[in-house]
């Protein structure tokens, strides 16, 4: 599909209308889809084919000492995601304290199960541990009473 032939046209009153505060088809933002939508023209019609249209808009909004609505929320979000990179600098620093913290606790786990496996090989060979009992089960004595008393 070609281009109406007054487009460049409607987009430059476009333009006029928006800065001029006088919007008669769109919410009269400052931006290319507002524009787009005041000129009734596709909004790639600025973004392709009439960039220069578009690039003289963004102009004029910072020559009247605006900021295009889409400069603005990009900016907003460079200062969502500074913040957010503070936040992960801060969140970082602290795991990294809690690392060397757990590695120093290992470090000494490991340094104390040493010295008691030392313990244990320097210890006279006459010394024996003797093993533990097995400990009866609470149910054994019932199971016992209960198949006695079945026969």
């Amino acid at each position: 599909m070609s281009p109406a032939p007054d487009e460049r046209d409607r987009i430059r009153a476009a333009v006029d209308r928006i800065l001029g505060g006088t919007p008669q088809r769109s919410n009269g933002a400052l931006t290319i889809v507002a524009l787009a939508e005041e000129a009734d023209v596709p909004r790639n019609a600025l973004t392709q084919r009439h960039v220069d249209l578009k690039n003289d808009f963004y102009d004029k909004v910072r020559a009247r000492g605006a900021m295009p609505d889409s400069e603005k929320r990009l900016r907003g979000q460079v200062t969502k995601l500074k913040e957010l990179r503070a936040e992960d600098a801060k969140e970082l620093k602290q795991l990294r304290t809690d690392v060397e913290a757990l590695v120093g606790a290992l470090h000494q786990t490991q340094m104390e199960n040493r010295q008691l496996r030392k313990q244990l090989a320097d210890r006279p060979s006459n010394i024996r541990v003797l093993p533990t009992r097995p400990q009866p089960s609470p149910h054994a004595d019932h199971v016992t009473a209960t198949r006695s008393a079945s026969h």
